[in-house]
């Protein structure tokens, strides 16, 4: 199995079973060990380019084939679109890319449907010549569904919704959380075993490094000895932006596996505690091992379903984390595929759920306690709509500023803020700050 095998593997995944594509990779790329770090690299570009431009892709075979594509098996579409994804975005020879697919082809389906392919690709090929350079972001815009077109450009304005769109042509960092406060000393260590990586401090968090080209993070210098984890640099601002101080008692209502957990831990300290909440069990396991491997605990763990009840969660916490379930559309640069999967029905869905959520969570704060509502999404559904649910059903929450320098310096005296890709270079998100009356 070669870079491409591996690309077209992932990608049949996402379409056809609903995969996520980092997971997928990472489980494709474990089976081809044989992978030189150039092919496992050269996969990975591949799988993602493929899944940005793949609507844009698809509209460039379809004029080439008289019956379409729709109905061809699954895998053979994956091998067009990779295909199709070297021709006009990569310096792959011609040649070599409509070679290895035709082959993929006969092997997939056999001589008649490789004839089929070959004619296709060489005319796609021979397009993709023509017109030279591909404009990245103005394809990438121009394949995005409409429905998610018209959403982003109601919450954010027509301007800045296209640049949010055209930034996730481009992978972004990967972001390390440190763990202790000699961030620079840890930069500096990193940068000593770098070769190909770069390394530099985040911009809005003072925890954050960015780091890009370093491969399997897990190999850098610091990770088995718990000094930093892996965190997006915005979610990182996200968990900093409830303000939690040290001897704080806080609950962190739906911690998933633990990234803003393990950071309120280490902000309330010996002398606080963090309590962490999430609806699937197996995420809790793997929350209490992450916490360990950075030699932190929380207080208590439970399972709960927001949305029906509160189970066993005490009351009295100063300080409560609501990073809601939801689209995800602000993660496109590093999760594609979302793009062609949110419809409106499944914002609404979520927008109930994140009201939900919010308002029974926020029942467990003590009278002047603060929430803090986060969504990885900047849609309106998600964020100013949910925020007007939430205070028309909670009258006991008052909107107000943040109390955390970090979020103040984006947001002001707002009580909320959005990141943005273009603006933040973070992955996208919307935060709003509220407060318990007494």
């Amino acid at each position: 199995m070669n870079a491409r095998d591996v690309a077209t593997q992932v990608i049949h995944r996402v379409k056809h079973d609903g995969a996520f594509a980092s997971a997928a990779l990472e489980a494709e790329l474990s089976q081809a060990a044989d992978l030189d770090a150039r092919d496992r690299a050269l996969a990975t570009e591949l799988t993602y380019g493929s899944l940005r431009f793949l609507p844009w892709l698809e509209r460039q075979i379809e004029p080439f084939a008289p019956r379409g594509t729709k109905k061809l098996d699954p895998r053979v579409r994956a091998v067009l679109w990779v295909a199709a994804y070297q021709l006009f975005f990569t310096r792959i020879p011609a040649f070599a890319a409509v070679s290895h697919a035709v082959g993929a082809v006969r092997g997939l389906r056999g001589e008649r449907l490789a004839a089929f392919a070959n004619a296709v690709l060489r005319k796609v090929a021979a397009r993709a010549g023509e017109m030279g350079e591909v404009d990245r972001g103005a394809a990438l815009v121009d394949g995005m569904q409409p429905e998610l077109r018209e959403s982003l450009e109601r919450a954010l304005g027509a301007p800045s919704a296209r640049a949010f769109m055209a930034s996730a042509v481009d992978a972004p960092p990967l972001g390390l959380r440190v763990e202790s406060p000699e961030r620079e000393l840890l930069l500096g260590r990193l940068r000593e075993v770098a070769g190909n990586g770069q390394f530099e401090l985040g911009n809005l968090s003072p925890l954050a490094i960015l780091a890009r080209g370093v491969g399997r993070p897990q190999s850098l210098p610091g990770w088995q000895e718990g000094s930093w984890s892996v965190q997006e640099e915005g979610a990182q601002l996200a968990a900093i932006a409830l303000g939690a101080k040290p001897g704080d008692v806080v609950l962190d209502a739906c911690a998933g596996r633990g990234n803003k957990t393990a950071l309120l831990a280490r902000a309330v300290g010996t002398g606080g505690a963090v309590d962490a909440c999430d609806a699937i069990p197996s995420k809790l396991d793997r929350l209490r091992e992450e916490l360990s491997r950075i030699r932190l605990a929380p207080r208590a763990t439970f399972a709960v379903d927001w949305t029906v009840g509160s189970g066993a969660v005490p009351g009295g916490y100063d300080r409560v984390l609501v990073d809601a379930p939801c689209s995800g559309i602000g993660t496109l640069r590093r999760r594609p595929e979302i793009a062609q999967r949110r419809h409106r029905s499944d914002l609404a869905a979520f927008a109930r759920a994140q009201t939900a959520i919010a308002v029974r969570s926020s029942q467990h704060l003590r009278p002047g306690g603060i929430l803090v509502y986060v969504v990885c999404s900047v849609l309106r559904e998600e964020a100013e709509d949910v925020v007007l649910a939430i205070l028309a059903a909670a009258p006991h929450l008052g909107a107000a500023g943040f109390e955390a320098p970090e979020a103040r310096a984006v947001a002001g005296d707002s009580p909320s803020f959005r990141l943005l890709p273009h603006v933040h270079g973070t992955d996208g998100y919307f935060v709003a700050h509220f407060v318990r009356r007494g």
